[in-house]
Formats: C-alpha cells, sequence, structure tokens
C-alpha cells in the first residue's frame, strides 16, 4: 500500500452514521463525503474483494444492507472497517477514503456495469465460493 505523499488530504472527523448506513468524512483540504457502507464493502482494498492482480477481481453482491460493527484506526493513516457480513480484511488508507468519496458517482456506475455484465442483481446473494480459494480464512 502506498504511504501517504505530503499532497493527501488527512480526515479532520469521520462519523459512523449507523441509521443511514454511511460513513462521512471531513478532510483536511474541505471536503467532505458521506459514503454509503455498501460501496466501501464492494470496493473494499482487500485481497477478497480485489484478487490478486488485475481482471481478478471478486463481484461482491448481497451488500446492501451491510453495516459496520467496528472501524479500527490504523497508525495515522487509514482505518480498518468490520462489516456486518464478518469482512474484515480491509485496510482503508485516508487516500482511499477520498477516492471513493471523491469518486462515488463513476464507481457506482462502474459497479452497475459490472452487474449488468454478470448478470446478477446488486441484491443477489453472493454465490459459495468453489474450491480451494486462495488462501484466506473467511
Amino acid at each position: 500500500m502506498a504511504g501517504l505523499d505530503k499532497n493527501t488530504p488527512i480526515p479532520q472527523d469521520i462519523t459512523v452514521h449507523g441509521a443511514t448506513r454511511v460513513l462521512e468524512v471531513s478532510f483536511s483540504d474541505g471536503a467532505s463525503f458521506r459514503i454509503p457502507f455498501e460501496l466501501m464493502r464492494i470496493y473494499s482494498p482487500s485481497a477478497e474483494v480485489q484478487g490478486h492482480g488485475p481482471g481478478q477481481e471478486v463481484l461482491q453482491t448481497g451488500k446492501s444492507d451491510v453495516t459496520l460493527t467496528e472501524l479500527a484506526p490504523i497508525g495515522n493513516y487509514a482505518v480498518q472497517p468490520t462489516f456486518s457480513d464478518g469482512h474484515d480484511t480491509g485496510i482503508f488508507s485516508w487516500e482511499y477514503l477520498y477516492f471513493l468519496g471523491a469518486q462515488q458517482d463513476q464507481l457506482w456506475a462502474d459497479y452497475e456495469r459490472r452487474l449488468g455484465e454478470a448478470g446478477v442483481t446488486r441484491d443477489a446473494p453472493m454465490p459459495e465460493a468453489a474450491g480451494p480459494g486462495c488462501g484466506h480464512s473467511h
């Protein structure tokens, strides 16, 4: 994971809104974003979601009702959320949270396109993992 460079805005305030299922993040450059938990979950930077290289991403479905059960700080550069579906291996750097917030519209459009290409709906259950996976315990 890339370290922070001096130009990376850092969060001034992070608020978990459980009822509306969004993470509100206010950054040092004045930007403020309300990032849906679902968006965070489907774009988790973990190997489980991103795979181990280009083209190995795992399309996440059935995450519209996911909530955050914990948000742990990782040093002075990231947070590690635990989601209600048990997913807890994504480390969200300040840079990545800013990216998710700033690019929400494009990310949602990409997600909808990927769902369409896969012939599944946003709320379809995740398929059971077939075969031995990549060695991560879930």
